[in-house]
């Protein structure tokens, strides 16, 4: 055995690179984007394993169920929203089944650091009939990969495994195997019926899955990572990363009885006999209350209260901490120093100095100011620090794409002018469906597309649509030539720039401005 020094996403990354990991296939999104980016590292070095960026997740979904037909074992990483997004084949792959092992990596964001929502992936398991493995601290990362990828070949089904921001970015020891697996040899699937869901075959694969139930609900009964302790008649449900909270706070005397939960579907088996031996039952879990609810039923459990989220002992929203669970134990404060801090000026995040946004902001501004009050459709990159101060450029941010789809819809409507900001990376993610609506149906939208050449949010990955590419599938589209203008967002540019603005938003059609200037950071980084 050796010892690394890893973070949570890469100790998920090389423990599917030590079980035998011939693909892994992702976008980029904070907390998830460090799995791959561990994993691509390695493939660079190797040269046997498949690792490139995705357009968007539910690309990198499809292009893992690929390799898992072909019988290799793959991993395909994102963030609780990039679920929404490859939900489509994410759902239906379970009903297809796998042939090699297909894992699932969704870091979940609690506290929504980055994102927004806080959307809890464990239901899109059990949505699914799926597995799905929540690891308490970073060896449990390394181990439930491994465990993972073999139990999805075992069963013929995706697995799941659910990270929390604070997994996923902290950092610890973790003991790894001197013995990889060897990678799966190509044995690409003969079963043409199980690929193929037409309702005849998908009715008998679905039948399939619901059958594996009782196995998987088995596995999770009997997992190593579920742990039952019974001690005095208080009782404890701690999940994934709360297990470490709740034991923080307890001496090793302590009286409660705790059942720890890392594999689910939620063992009812040791739930019941928890239940059995206490009068309460208090439940930790980061995130929604998932297991709470599981717990508590319709009618609740007879003759045991629980206690939780959904009853106030812990917040309803938010991530959870120490101090948080200690106070739902009943414990008293620590002794902590009392110090008094000076009262500081809040400092809301800013783009970067330098930052093309800026100056593509700010022309924006003059050219808008002759309307009133008016209002522009944004989406999620880094040009969403601009509805803050000073710019205060941008009203909107829903979801990836969201900007052109919102824009037209108002524009149906009869807003005047309809403007919607995206970014390159986010356009080749979910905006072309978008402006290909407005196209078809002629509407009368102006969408400035920010190319600074990369995806900057997250680390300054490569970008899938920038420069020319970006500009032959904007044409490709259908918009009129005469439309579609490129500025250079730099102050010297400032009036030509506000000019473009101005005649593109009294076009009666829809129009494309990409203000194209790489971004500073990656500049930087890549130099």
């Amino acid at each position: 055995m050796a010892r690394e020094v890893l973070l949570g996403d890469e100790a998920v990354g090389l423990g599917a690179v030590h079980a035998g990991l011939s693909g892994v296939y992702g976008y980029p999104g904070t907390p998830s984007t460090e799995i791959f980016e561990f994993v691509e590292g390695i493939a660079k070095r190797r040269g046997d394993i498949q690792a490139t960026w995705s357009p968007n997740e539910k690309v990198a979904y499809e292009e893992a169920l690929g390799m898992s037909w072909a019988g290799k074992r793959t991993l395909v990483t994102m963030k609780h929203v990039g679920l929404n997004v490859a939900a489509d084949a994410f759902m239906n792959s379970a009903i297809t089944g796998t042939n090699g092992a297909l894992v699932l990596a969704v870091a979940d964001d609690p506290g929504m650091h980055s994102s927004q929502n806080e959307q809890d992936s464990r239901y899109f398991a059990k949505f699914a009939l799926i597995p799905c493995f929540e690891p308490r601290n970073q060896q449990e990362c390394y181990d439930m990969t491994r465990d993972a990828m073999d139990l999805s070949e075992e069963l013929g089904v995706p697995v799941m495994l659910r990270l929390v921001t604070r997994i996923a970015h902290s950092r610890a020891a973790v003991e790894t195997t001197d013995a990889p697996r060897e990678q799966n040899p190509l044995r690409p699937s003969k079963d043409i019926r199980k690929w193929t869901l037409l309702p005849s075959n998908a009715r008998v694969q679905y039948r399939s899955l619901t059958e594996k139930q009782p196995a998987i609900a088995d596995r999770a009964e009997s997992s190593p990572y579920n742990v039952l302790e019974l001690r005095g008649r208080r009782g404890v449900i701690a999940c994934g990363i709360t297990m470490n909270y709740v034991l923080e706070n307890l001496p090793e005397d302590h009286d409660l009885s705790i059942l720890a939960i890392g594999q689910y579907p939620v063992p009812l088996g040791l739930v019941r006999k928890l239940a059995d031996h206490v009068d309460e039952i208090l439940v930790v879990e980061d995130g929604y209350p998932f297991v709470e609810e599981a717990v508590r039923g319709p009618f609740g459990l007879p003759g045991v209260t629980v206690k939780g989220r959904m009853t106030g002992e812990l917040p309803r929203t938010g991530e959870l901490n120490p101090d948080l669970v200690r106070k739902a134990l009943g414990l008293p404060d620590p002794p902590h120093a009392e110090v008094e801090l000076p009262s500081l000026a809040g400092r809301p995040p800013t783009l970067c100095p330098g930052c093309p946004h800026t100056d593509t902001y700010r022309a924006m501004n003059e050219a808008l100011e002759k309307y009133d009050r008016p209002q522009v459709f944004s989406d999620i990159g880094c040009y969403t620090l601009g509805a803050l101060p000073p710019l205060e450029a941008i009203h909107s941010c829903v979801d990836m794409g969201a900007s052109i789809g919102m824009a037209v819809g108002a524009a149906h409507a009869g807003y005047r002018p309809a403007v919607s900001v995206i970014g390159d990376s986010t356009f080749a993610h979910s905006g072309i469906t978008g402006l290909l609506s407005a196209v078809n149906g002629n509407v009368p939208v102006t969408v400035v597309i920010l190319d600074n050449d990369t995806v900057a949010m997250t680390g300054t990955q490569e970008s899938q649509a920038t420069a020319e590419r970006l500009d032959r599938i904007v044409l490709g589209l259908g918009i009129d030539p005469e439309h579609f203008r490129i500025i250079n967002p730099v102050p010297k540019e400032h009036e030509t720039n506000v000019r473009v603005f101005a005649e593109e938003l009294a076009h009666e059609g829809p129009s494309v401005i990409v203000a194209r200037r790489p971004c500073i950071e990656k500049i930087k980084r890549h130099k």
